[in-house]
């Protein structure tokens, strides 16, 4: 069976290719749905199975033909993944305890077990229990479950319910072969209008599933009859049912339209208003608009599926479509502490008491959520269903059960720069809105007041870093004056409802978009600028995200105002520090909370989610600040304190810069020496060797050649060290020489004055940093942030460091002991920042500030012992590269008992024991570094943007 692949066209039998990558949820719910729907084949199911999950052929291959099979009852059984059998009929609850009771189940660790007699279906995952049991039909509604299979890791909310990602499939199906036949309706003219179409086949799917529409499957059911099965007119029927749903009833007489048609509501709200055409329908595309109508829409979850449906329309994220959920908890990290937990504690407050209920009622009623990077909404839903949530108990303990909810769906604004998920975020809302009312009312009084959709609009579509926030959701009690005649047309320049809320409050919050200095393209570097330099000329290595958070800065200058925004970690950790911070700081702005640096996952295969904090911004007005410590495997630990520093630290609001000189009693540390050369007197090992052979006397010119990367991975590389006493000697070699005057010639031609007054010692590096016979502490610039300690390497007399890395020269070992720390990892990760993911040193704004206190001898004795026992532990294990010694799954124990015994004895040097965790080291490295600087002679500060 080949999978379904979702970024593709569909060819006229509706299938399509391979693909190399892992497969995404919707993809692996397509194959899933196709695999049910064929003739159940009890041989060749375990198979399907497996493929469907995207197993390779040569995978399927090697079950097929036993090689790696371990199965001990007949059936398929997959190492590490899944043991599956299929057995005759009623056999099915038997087989799957067979299954469980396998000795082959546990010797192979299988994850998941799965029996199925065609008719049945069972199965299991067996690391916490959970079973699944259905009709065999029925197990692609259970396909999140498996969802592991294919490395991908899910949530509870997709696992319980797939609907959504079934939903999204079907309509990114339809979507494409509508385009493929109206290859017009993609073009950037008609792009809304498709959009805009999709918009309300949604609202549709929904309407006539929850009795908006009266009578269940109203909508698919009309097109079914009324259009021909050859699909010429199901255009023409589609416009139709739009155009009546675009008609107040009192006037259909008149209005031309087909009596068939007169039985659906009035709905407009401007989702029926507007251009009334439909695309051309083929075969194909009717026979998907059908099935799509024959999903059960009562189960849509509209803070999930608009993250989902968000990707149809995008033709760069369609490869990435249904990993774009945002979890729940996740969301809820940003607004529980930026306003529902504040909620939640004064309705426990009130008790049962009338008067306080109902003052919260009111409170609530006044609250604005504004998220100014909605894309489809699920902030904003998320924040309005917490909140209906809330209402419900108050009016329950008023004993008002059936009032209508006070709460405004427009005071949940949201910004999107694309036009197809500010029309989700609208509808998405919509059906929240349905949905609260029929949950905590009732379906009768949700039906009464639900059409005709009003024609309030509260989602701007346009770019949040050019649009003024002030006008979008403007200060309280201030409105912008004008009415919106259409909810769902055209993509708005300015937002279009007024306000009435005195004295409420507003939230601005969201997952803006990050993008590194590096990976801004030209309208999002210009967009940073805009932002920027009025106030500040240090703008360009800034993040995407840190736009959004300078914008609120501004925004609530004029408005009160807090804000909670996920950002990557990078904007609290090095330069971005001290020239974002500042910045924010000086308009008043305070860190109310902050998360620590955690994964951010999503249903993406093989996702391991990037890191972000989560960072909330106010006015504290003497509370304290909540930090949220967040380590790998564990809840987050909450505690208030005084303040959080930028650095996502408890502490004052301390910016670190660079300095010339270090502040503790350490060896200098330097840049390696740089040749710019052209390459001429740098060669590997092969033509160093040549080199050798060719004239013996030109071995006392060639040094190893040590950077980040032979440091690391054990690369070997070598150079030509010549310096004013030997150059005539070496001169005499004439392969030297001939490399010497290449030097000459590319120097020469340089622009960089420097380079160019390189030509008077072509034999000689540019920059010389050493002699050659030292001793050399190498630290490598750039480390992943996999490893548990920086990678720092001794080098025996001969080898020359290169630019790429820092060193000691002759220095002490027990200097290798602090570099080798966990102490001074998490102050580089803190105040020197990331080049990508991986850990970015820098000897100016790393060591020469990393603070060290006084050491004793008995000290630098212990540490030197520690430094020998790490290069004894690494001897243990040659040839392995440090990249192999320090790779976090295959680090031997020796060496990590070696790190863990330095790190124990330096802490006890700072605070006489270990350190609880990452962040209490940062603490007490803040406290030191301070007071070190604010003592007497503290060493000069290198100027913001010098050269590390």
């Amino acid at each position: 069976m080949k999978a379904i692949i979702a970024t593709v066209g569909l060819d006229e039998a509706g299938c399509c290719g391979w693909r190399s990558e892992p497969l995404n949820a919707v993809e692996i719910e397509e194959a899933i749905s196709q695999l049910a729907d064929q003739a159940f084949d009890s041989a060749n199911f375990p198979y399907a199975f497996l493929e469907a999950f995207g197993n390779k052929e040569t995978t399927i291959k090697r079950l097929r033909a036993g090689a790696s099979n371990k199965s001990d009852l007949g059936g398929v059984l997959q190492t590490n993944n899944i043991h599956i059998a299929t057995c005759g009929n009623g056999q099915v609850t038997k087989t799957l305890t067979a299954l469980k009771d396998s000795p082959s189940t546990a010797k192979a660790k299988a994850k998941f077990i799965l029996a199925t007699d065609g008719t049945d279906f069972e199965a299991e995952e067996l690391g916490s229990g959970e079973t699944v049991a259905c009709a065999y039909r029925d197990f692609p509604d259970k396909f999140g479950f498996f969802l592991p299979l294919a490395g991908i890791t899910t949530v509870r909310q997709i696992a319980e319910n797939s609907f959504d990602i079934r939903a999204t499939s079907r309509l990114n199906r339809l979507y494409v072969e509508l385009l493929k036949d109206n290859p017009e309706w993609g073009t950037a003219e008609r792009r809304h209008d498709m959009n805009h179409f999709m918009a309300r086949l949604i609202f549709c799917f929904f309407a006539e599933d929850t009795d908006i529409f009266i009578g269940k499957g109203l909508f698919t059911d009309t097109i079914a009859q009324m259009s021909a099965k050859d699909s010429s007119n199901t255009h023409e029927v589609v416009g139709a049912l739009f155009r009546a749903m675009n008609t107040r009833v009192a006037d259909r007489d008149s209005a031309g339209l087909p009596r068939w048609a007169n039985t659906f509501p009035y709905v407009n709200g401007g989702l029926f208003s507007g251009n009334m055409d439909a695309p051309r329908f083929t075969k194909i595309a009717r026979s998907y608009l059908l099935h799509i109508g024959n999903l059960d829409w009562t189960k849509i979850n509209p803070d999930i599926f608009g993250s989902m449906i968000q990707a149809v329309a995008e033709d760069e994220e369609r490869g990435a479509l249904g990993m774009h959920y945002t979890s729940v908890p996740n969301i809820l990290k940003v607004l529980n502490p930026l306003f529902l937990d504040d909620l939640r504690a004064q309705l426990a407050e009130a008790g049962e008491n009338s008067r306080a209920l109902l003052n919260l009622r009111k409170r609530m009623a006044k609250i604005r959520v504004f998220d100014p990077a909605c894309g489809s909404g699920n902030f904003l839903v998320i924040a309005y269903k917490e909140m209906r949530a809330i209402e419900a108990q108050i009016n329950r303990r008023r004993g008002e059960p059936d009032l209508r909810s006070e709460i405004p769906l427009t005071n949940f604004r949201g910004i999107e720069l694309r036009d197809f998920p500010a029309e989700i975020a609208r509808l998405a809302l919509v059906i929240a809105e349905y949905q609260g009312d029929v949950l905590y009312r009732g379906q009768k009084l949700a039906l009464t007041e639900f059409l005709p959709l009003r024609a309030d609009n509260w989602i701007t579509c346009g770019n949040a870093l050019r649009l003024d926030w002030l006008s979008i959701c403007p200060p309280t009690g201030v409105g912008v004056k004008l009415q919106a005649d259409d909810l769902f047309s055209t993509p708005l320049d300015q937002a279009q409802i007024d306000f009435e809320n005195e004295g409420g409050e507003t939230y601005i919050c969201g997952n803006p978009p990050y993008k590194g200095g590096t990976k801004q393209n030209d309208e999002q570097k210009s967009d940073i600028e805009t932002v920027f330099s009025p106030h500040s000329n240090a703008f360009k290595s800034l993040d995407y995200v840190s736009g959004w958070f300078f914008r609120f800065s501004q925004y609530a200058q004029h408005a009160p105002a807090s804000c909670a925004f996920v950002s990557t970690n990078s904007i609290a950790q090095g330069e971005q520090v001290a020239r974002l911070w500042p910045l924010i700081f000086d308009r008043g702005q305070e860190i109310l909370f902050a998360h620590t640096s955690f994964k951010w996952a999503n249903l993406a295969s093989h996702n391991a989610g990037v890191t972000v904090v989560i960072i909330g911004l106010g006015i504290k007005a003497g509370r304290k600040a909540v930090l949220f410590e967040n380590a790998a495997g564990a809840a987050p630990l909450r505690r208030e304190v005084e303040n959080i520093s930028p650095y996502l630290v408890p502490f004052k609001n301390l910016v670190i810069e660079p300095r010339s000189t270090a502040i503790s009693d350490v060896a200098e540390m330097v840049n390696g020496s740089k040749p710019a050369d052209g390459g001429n007197l740098l060669f590997g090992l092969d033509e160093a060797q040549k080199l050798r052979r060719s004239d013996s006397s030109a071995n006392e010119f060639i040094y190893q050649y040590v950077g980040a990367s032979e440091a690391i991975d054990g690369a070997l590389r070598y150079c030509l060290w010549i310096d004013a006493e030997n150059k005539e000697r070496a001169l005499r070699i004439e392969k030297i020489a001939v490399r010497v005057s290449l030097v000459k010639e590319m120097r020469a031609k340089s622009t960089k004055k420097l380079t160019n007054e390189g030509t008077k010692t072509p034999w000689a590096f540019q920059q010389v940093r050493q002699t050659g016979r030292e001793a050399v502490l190498v630290v490598p610039s750039a480390s992943s942030e996999s490893r548990e300690y920086l990678p720092i390497g001794l080098l025996p007399p001969g080898a020359i460091l290169s630019n790429a890395a820092f060193g000691f020269f002759d220095a002490p070992i027990w200097n290798f002991a602090l570099i080798a720390s966990r102490m001074h990892l998490v102050w580089i990760a803190a105040v020197c920042g990331r080049i990508k993911t991986d850990y970015r040193y820098s000897s100016t704004l790393g060591w020469n500030t990393f603070p060290v206190p006084t050491l004793t001898d008995k000290n630098k004795a212990d540490l030197t012992r520690c430094a020998e026992d790490i290069l004894l532990a690494r001897e243990e294990h040659f040839p392995a590269t440090i990249a192999d010694l320090y790779d976090p799954e295959k680090m031997p124990y020796d060496l990590h008992h070696a790190h863990e015994r330095n790190d124990e004895v330096l802490e006890r040097i700072y605070i006489g024991r270990r350190f609880k965790n990452d962040t209490e080291r940062l603490e007490k490295l803040f406290d030191l570094y301070t007071k070190m600087t604010a003592s007497a002679g503290a060493t000069k500060k290198v100027k913001m943007g010098a050269p590390a």
